[in-house]
């Protein structure tokens, strides 16, 4: 499902407008990106849960060239799906 899509789906389900979902997302995508970007995670009830976590630097070879390459530190964000969630998906 494309970003279209899912803005559709999610409006007519919440009977607004396309724009009021957009606007929706980009504040859910900011509050994401500012908090995350703080190294704090964000909970949704029901839904799951946004981890940052940090991933060292390191040290990688390519497998074509045999070249060695530092793979500098960063933030990676992760997420676990809530067991209300998992166990919906499941039935």
């Amino acid at each position: 499902m494309d970003n279209k899509k899912l803005v559709e789906t999610l409006a007519n389900k919440m009977g607004r407008s396309t724009d009021d979902v957009n606007k929706l997302l980009d504040g859910l995508a900011g509050v994401l990106r500012t908090r995350c970007g703080e190294l704090d995670s964000v909970i949704v009830p029901g839904f799951g849960a946004f981890e940052p976590r940090k991933r060292n630097e390191r040290v990688m070879v390519n497998p074509k060239t045999g070249k060695r390459m530092l793979v500098p530190p960063k933030v990676v964000l992760g997420f676990k799906v809530s067991n209300v969630l998992k166990s919906k998906l499941k039935q």
